[in-house]
């Protein structure tokens, strides 16, 4: 999710990257997807409405939104200030996150113009994989020969997304849900960011596999190093209860 899910649907209650192992053991299992229609939201006026709720208004009123149909995502509102808003699915995390088939995973997110110009050609392959009903295995395998055919773009810098919906579904553990900034690098070590250290607000994730053992499946794949931020309001403005999500 973007792209772009990513890290925050395993450290929404704060973990450190050594505590994802732990995150995974505890979290429940969905081995295989789900029926296509689960992932389905029938009121695309409503998915337009949370996938704008990802960014204040400010940000978010002028984007180009997204929405999921039967074999993909599509266009629903042509944009102007190049920022792309979108609902996330679980399968749009890391392909080894233990709730990768959730259907209740609903994550708004609204990708900057560096984001949405790196990673939403990316979506729409992997959107369309999945949809097909394709493997995790055909996901990749597709992504990898995109990416070496040139098909895909790299990385740009100053990618970032905002994701502060209080209305997203983002993970069964904790509270759901949790407003934060996400953004995308080509960094290989987290510390370089001070992620996980003592009294830092900052988190960080690989984008495509979470833990070493699959590590060798990203060969092909470009780096991308996910840093998460909290932030203390949702886009509307109000005040975020951290303890409760």
């Amino acid at each position: 999710m973007g792209t772009t899910i990513v890290s925050s649907l395993v450290l929404l209650a704060g973990l450190g990257t050594a505590q994802v192992a732990m995150a995974q053991d505890a979290a429940p299992s969905y081995p295989k997807m789900a029926p296509v229609d689960q992932y389905l939201m029938p009121d695309k006026a409503a998915e337009i409405a949370l996938a704008r709720s990802a960014a204040p208004a400010s940000v978010s009123r002028d984007a180009t939104v997204l929405v999921l149909g039967h074999h993909g995502y599509e266009k629903a509102v042509e944009g102007k200030n190049g920022f792309v808003c979108w609902v996330g699915r679980g399968w749009m995390g890391p392909f080894d996150w233990p709730e990768f088939w959730n259907p209740k995973v609903r994550a708004a997110d609204c990708l900057n113009p560096q984001a949405a110009r790196s990673l939403v050609p990316g979506i729409y392959l992997r959107a369309k994989m999945i949809m097909e009903g394709r493997s995790k295995a055909e996901a990749v395998s597709a992504l990898k020969a995109a990416f070496e055919r040139k098909q895909l773009p790299s990385l740009e810098s100053g990618a970032m997304d905002y994701m502060m919906s209080k209305s997203s579904y983002l993970t069964d553990q904790g509270g759901h849900d949790m407003p934060h900034l996400m953004f995308f690098t080509q960094v290989k070590d987290g510390n370089d960011w001070g992620s996980g250290a003592d009294g830092s607000p900052v988190m960080s994730s690989p984008y495509w596999f979470f833990t070493p053992d699959q590590q060798a499946q990203v060969k092909g794949l470009p780096p991308i190093l996910v840093f998460l931020v909290a932030v203390p309001n949702w886009s509307d403005g109000t005040p975020a209860d951290m303890q409760g999500h």
